[in-house]
């Protein structure tokens, strides 16, 4: 489990001890697993939100469709920075701090696509554990491929690509809702998503023999056998202040991976390191916003100006943990 960190994919987010707007991904999700995992959490394991609970009061969710292309932490997300509303799937993290303003961006992933006899399932592209080396490889390979549909690459991380052109300006569904699944349902529609589709074919057949996947199979390792679009679109005017906001993947990776013994102990590192800090601006007067998200919407709570007896109020009518997940997500 990685420790807490601000997706380095969206720059200038705050770090946990800065920032007055907290969001969790993957603190509810549709697994069966999950609410029994939830409740049997020690409470050691969740002291510092138990703690900032009775301070805050809690709004409505925000719900959309599971089948939604755009979780609902990222919607979040998109809200705190100030962003209008966009099309489902156009989200356009990509965008954020590139050249030329206006253009479309989006990200492609190299991953790993496990064959079944009916369908294709995505893994986790964290799990293939790409080199930087086999990344710039096969970069130089398939950029001629791209550039020849409009679509300059770029090298951004050892598995993730910077794309820039025309083609990019579509919905596309996140990572996070495709991982463990099976891919058709969640590849992108419409002439432009014709011509994605076609490039991760033809990037698919050049990935089979190449190389970088020989080398990987001799080694014993899974094959880079296609890619994934996401965080495409054009970036939108936008007012939010994103050095105010911390979104810690914390519970993310053992969430994917329904690996409930690890999700448990996220969360008592997500307490320490993401919910403290919270808490002590919230005592020291800070406003706070704490925004908790499943796969189908996100609750956001948050402190406010209160006299004695509201805040008295509050406290008896704080929400309860983790009952308020279940009830709302």
């Amino acid at each position: 489990m990685s420790s807490v960190f601000s997706d380095p994919f969206v720059p200038g987010l705050a770090r946990a001890q800065e920032a007055d707007h907290l969001i969790v991904p993957w603190a509810a999700c549709d697994s069966p697993q999950w609410w029994p995992a939830l409740q049997s959490l020690p409470p050691q394991h969740t002291a510092h939100l138990r703690a900032l609970l009775p301070a805050l009061r809690l709004g409505e969710p925000e719900l959309a469709p599971a089948s939604s292309l755009s979780p609902p932490h990222e919607r979040a997300l998109a809200r705190a920075l100030g962003w209008p509303q966009l099309p489902d799937g156009q989200l356009p993290w990509a965008a954020l701090g590139q050249e030329p303003a206006g253009q479309a961006f989006g990200w492609v992933t190299l991953c790993h696509w496990a064959m079944g006899r009916e369908q294709a399932t995505l893994s986790d592209p964290q799990w293939l554990q790409v080199r930087p080396q086999e990344c710039e490889a096969l970069l130089q390979d398939m950029r001629p491929f791209f550039q020849s549909e409009g679509i300059e690459l770029q090298a951004m991380a050892a598995d993730r690509w910077l794309a820039c052109g025309p083609a990019l300006d579509l919905p596309c569904a996140a990572l996070d809702r495709v991982v463990g699944r099976d891919v058709d349902p969640w590849l992108p529609a419409g002439v432009h998503g014709r011509l994605l589709r076609r490039l991760q074919n033809e990037m698919q057949m050049l990935l089979y023999t190449h190389p970088v996947n020989e080398a990987r199979s001799a080694r014993g390792e899974p094959a880079i056998n296609s890619l994934w679009f996401s965080g495409t679109g054009r970036l939108p005017p936008h007012t939010g202040d994103a050095a105010a906001v911390h979104m810690p993947h914390t519970l993310t990776r053992a969430a994917l991976a329904d690996d409930w013994d690890a999700y448990a102990q996220a969360w008592a590192q997500l307490d320490r390191q993401a919910l403290q800090p919270l808490l002590e601006r919230q005592r020291s007067g800070r406003p706070v916003t704490l925004t908790l998200c499943g796969e189908r919407g996100a609750l956001s709570l948050r402190s406010a100006q209160a006299t004695l007896w509201q805040r008295l109020k509050t406290r008896l009518a704080a929400p309860r943990w983790p009952d308020l997940l279940k009830d709302a997500l």
